[in-house]
């Protein structure tokens, strides 16, 4: 009987939600060497990294690869409705692709829409709490929202995952300043 639950483990495993197996250990790796980076540029090489892989498309899913660079471009050309759209479609076939839901809450944000741009970062840390573009987004929205002792443990938490993310850094001293500035 082993080989039977070998042959049922075997196919569970491909039937995992992505990232894979591999993919996580694969993080783990790059997460641990960017810690550690020296230089500025050895951080951008691993960032690049981590976003690659958190940007594949899941396998066997061409058409979710189609809708995410649709979703891009309606992005880029200030089309929220129709990204939006693309990303629900690309959620629908890939339910626990985190970086449709990352990039669904970045176009929500754009939109003004904020409580559908935080429960879609929500649900991107859930499938990916290693996520310090969502966190930072996250920080964005309740920047936005005036919430900056929210908005600085958000940014904090990017931080702690990448400490080379410039653009958290400058948003969490600015915060921080102005937290003092108020108890003053």
């Amino acid at each position: 009987m082993p080989n039977r639950y070998a042959s049922v483990a075997l196919a569970a495993a491909l039937l995992l939600p992505f990232p894979t197996l591999a993919d996580g250990a694969r993080l783990d790796g790059l997460f641990a060497r960017l810690k550690a980076a020296a230089t500025p540029q050895e951080a951008a090489t691993l960032v690049s990294e981590i976003w690659a892989v958190w940007a594949a498309p899941p396998p066997g899913a061409p058409e979710v690869e189609v809708l995410m660079d649709a979703a891009a471009d309606y992005i880029r050309h200030e089309e929220y409705d129709r990204a939006v759209a693309a990303l629900d479609e690309a959620i629908r076939l890939a339910p626990d692709y985190a970086e449709a839901f990352n990039r669904r809450a970045t176009a929500h944000f754009r939109a003004g829409d904020h409580a559908a741009s935080m429960a879609d970062i929500a649900r991107t840390l859930k499938l990916e709490p290693r996520h310090f573009g969502a966190l930072s987004g996250l920080g964005m929205v309740q920047l936005a929202q005036g919430r900056l002792p929210e908005a600085l443990k958000a940014y904090e938490a990017a931080l702690d995952l990448n400490p080379h993310l410039r653009s958290a850094k400058v948003h969490a001293d600015a915060i921080r300043a102005a937290l003092k500035e108020r108890e003053l």
